[in-house]
């Protein structure tokens, strides 16, 4: 017994003290901290309301569809487009982008530019295909949100002048145009669409997930100063475009889902010739 009465001398002489864990709270990454921090804070009100409307459209188009309204379908995916442009131009103009702001509307393309172009594409040209039809919208889904997954994991880790694979946006507007080029020819009751579309679906689920290089026009700089023919050439294409506003819309983009294959080719054409060229010179 401790002479002074303290039980805790007794545990001590007696080696019989347990030493417990120090519990510390779970350590939150710092990252983690601050995008909670800047939630709480707010959101920025005017490109989140762009994104909101981009994604009601995008809900509009699907209903449009069920309702076999498909030009007016295409219409809205078309308004959800402007719209989605609209929210990144406001973003940066504004200095207004956020972590929430990108995550936001990622969901939102993903709805306007993957599932109601898909289900557009599905009930205008594809249920003939049965099994192959909805198999073919699907992957076109899918493919969309795998572009965009891996659009916002490289955002930082690739060139801004680029994109890489066919953006979703652009695979939806090839979607819509073709739907407005069709009934602009008139082309109500033909059954060759369901081929096509069925072909184009295919493509466009490859090219989004492809590695081809695509022209990003965040970073064009329209406030310097440019060529005399560059101001001729956008009058012009102004022009074509209020006289034929189909036949422009569908060429653009045609020739936009295009460029990614056509410039791979140019500069796998160009890469070879120069190696000839440089065997050429060792060997003389």
């Amino acid at each position: 017994m401790n002479p002074l009465g303290d039980p805790r001398g007794d545990r001590l002489s007696m080696g019989k003290v347990r030493i417990l864990p120090r519990r510390n709270p779970a350590r939150v990454p710092l990252k983690q901290r601050v995008r909670s921090a800047q939630i709480k804070k707010g959101v920025y009100l005017i490109p989140s309301l762009f994104t909101a409307g981009n994604l009601i459209c995008g809900f509009f188009s699907i209903i449009s569809t069920f309702s076999e309204q498909y030009l007016q379908a295409a219409v809205f995916i078309i308004l959800a487009n402007l719209l989605d442009g609209l929210d990144g131009c406001v973003a940066r103009l504004t200095k207004t982008t956020s972590q929430f702001g990108i995550e936001f509307d990622s969901l939102a393309d993903l709805i306007s530019f993957g599932l109601a172009p898909a289900i557009l594409v599905y009930y205008w040209a594809l249920v003939p295909w049965g099994t192959w039809g909805w198999l073919a919208a699907c992957l076109y889904v899918v493919c969309g949100a795998l572009r965009l997954a891996r659009f916002n994991v490289q955002i930082g880790s690739v060139e801004k002048t680029y994109f890489v694979g066919l953006p979703i946006p652009a695979g939806a507007e090839m979607i819509a145009a073709i739907v407005l080029m069709y009934y602009f020819v008139g082309g109500e009751g033909a059954t060759h669409k369901q081929i096509i579309l069925l072909l184009v679906i295919y493509l466009l689920a490859g090219l989004m997930v492809s590695n081809f290089r695509y022209f990003s026009f965040k970073q064009l700089k329209l406030k310097k100063r440019h060529p005399f023919w560059l101001l001729v050439s956008a009058i012009l294409f102004i022009k074509l475009t209020i006289a034929e506003p189909q036949i422009m819309f569908f060429m653009v983009f045609l020739l936009y889902t295009l460029s990614g294959p056509l410039l791979w080719g140019l500069t796998l054409h160009k890469r070879r010739r120069e190696k000839r060229e440089e065997v050429a010179e060792v060997t003389q």
